[in-house]
């Protein structure tokens, strides 16, 4: 089964996020309920590894992580996606860090690969690539608008490619300790 352990994004992004979708060029805007960050691209995985893989996150305390908006990007060479790219946070790597070391102890081979938190919000197919019309559409969006906000819970989603698109059906989902309180 092809799969992934993710954060969906906070509630209070959603509409934000679809407005700017619907402000860019061509491609295919991701779904509302798909917007999440990826921690771990698990690939195709057997299913004993996947239920190994959600013993271990469920046995585990997993840190709190705070998402926050930094700017609108393009991301591949050609581009082939249009992204909210999120600023460095120290509590989203270690999380991040947790998950793929539950991934290795269930048998999953991961990748090494520089972590770039980012919410996918439009892809382009090879056979459609991006408008010219992209940068000014990418400039007049400006700077994101939402607030920082911590992620409740990591899920772990299937992943179902189809012609339009794929298809994310949660499988577990696994709570995120409280952001720390912040003294007033």
């Amino acid at each position: 089964m092809r799969a992934f352990v993710g954060l969906p994004v906070p509630e209070p992004w959603v509409t934000p996020l679809m407005r700017a979708q619907a402000r860019l060029p061509g491609g295919r805007p991701v779904d509302a309920d798909d917007l999440h960050v990826t921690l771990a691209f698990l690939d195709d995985q057997p299913e004993h590894r996947l239920e190994a893989l959600h013993d271990a996150l469920e046995g585990r305390a997993l840190p709190s992580a705070t998402l926050t908006p930094a700017a609108y990007v393009p991301l591949g060479k050609r581009p082939n996606l249009v992204a909210l790219d999120l600023a460095p946070d120290a509590g989203l790597a270690a999380l991040r860090d947790l998950v793929r070391g539950c991934c290795r102890s269930a048998g999953i081979d991961l990748p090494r690969e520089r972590f770039r938190p980012h919410v996918t919000l439009v892809r382009f197919p090879a056979a459609r690539p991006p408008s010219g019309r992209l940068p000014a559409a990418l400039a007049g969006l400006g700077a994101p608008g939402m607030a920082p906000a911590p992620a409740a819970q990591a899920v772990l989603w299937s992943s179902t490619l189809t012609p339009d698109g794929p298809i994310y059906d949660p499988l577990a989902t696994y709570p995120l300790a409280a952001p720390p309180e912040v003294p007033r």
